[in-house]
């Protein structure tokens, strides 16, 4: 069992270092680390604000640009899904930021944007719970690199992956949640240790290996190649791990 865990190790840690070259679109965890506090956003009244100011509670992030015709909808919509389903209260429990990516949006755009989920959101205090901002190019570029997201201008839009991205009070990274669908019970807990400052594993980081995303149906869809791969990996290494405990047969005379 060892020498498969071994295996399936160095395996996984290849694949893993191919992600993190830097021109793959995605996200790559920054568990543990700080965002830099001087980071300035500007708010949906056009003023400015660094974003150290806005760690007062446990913060759910995501990154979005307000004209995106794609995938940012359903990230919005199981954002606002979750909330809807949650017994925690959004503005007093934690609080949610958003903020683009696209340098050229400003921030009309993030108050529209704003104003449109504040009619879907159920509970109270969207309005001081759900914060929407924008960014200059220096601020979007630092913002996206302290915390692992990466993506694609194609024309007048972006190839890029969803998610969300938990950060403590102390503005420590402490979880990465992937995709537009959120778990209840897996948003709480997130919640719960961005509080406490506990970084954890991402619950979705073997469904986002095996899993690539679409750009062209802007969707996540099965890898085969990878999944076929770590299955002959995981086949090979069981034989391998037969044939080295397998009791030899004793001669008899």
């Amino acid at each position: 069992m060892r020498k498969i865990l071994i295996i399936l190790s160095t395996v996984l840690f290849l694949f893993d270092s191919a992600a993190q070259n830097p021109e793959k679109i995605g996200i790559i965890e920054h568990l543990d680390e700080t965002v830099p506090d001087d980071i300035e956003l500007v708010d949906i009244n056009g003023d400015k604000v660094k974003i150290g100011t806005l760690f007062t509670k446990p913060t759910v992030f995501n990154f979005v640009y307000y004209r995106c015709p794609g995938i940012c909808t359903p990230l919005m919509d199981g954002i606002t899904e979750v909330v809807n389903g949650s017994d925690m209260v959004l503005g007093e429990d934690y609080q949610i930021v958003t903020v683009s990516f696209d340098y050229t949006e400003g921030s009309d755009l993030a108050l529209k944007k704003r104003n449109n989920y504040s009619m879907l959101v159920k509970q109270e205090g969207m309005e001081k719970g759900w914060l929407f901002y924008t960014a200059d190019s220096l601020n979007v570029t630092r913002l996206t690199n302290a915390l692992g997201f990466s993506f694609k201008r194609t024309g007048n839009d972006f190839i890029h992956t969803a998610g969300l991205i938990l950060i403590s009070p102390e503005g420590k990274i402490t979880r990465y949640l992937n995709g537009t669908y959120f778990l209840p019970f897996e948003f709480k807990l997130a919640v719960i240790e961005a509080s406490k400052g506990i970084p954890g594993p991402t619950v979705n980081r073997i469904l986002q290996f095996c899993y690539s995303y679409d750009p062209v149906g802007q969707s996540y869809v099965l890898n085969i190649t990878k999944v076929a791969g770590i299955l002959i990996l995981v086949i090979a290494a069981l034989v391998l791990l037969v044939l080295t405990v397998k009791p030899k047969r004793k001669v008899t005379n």
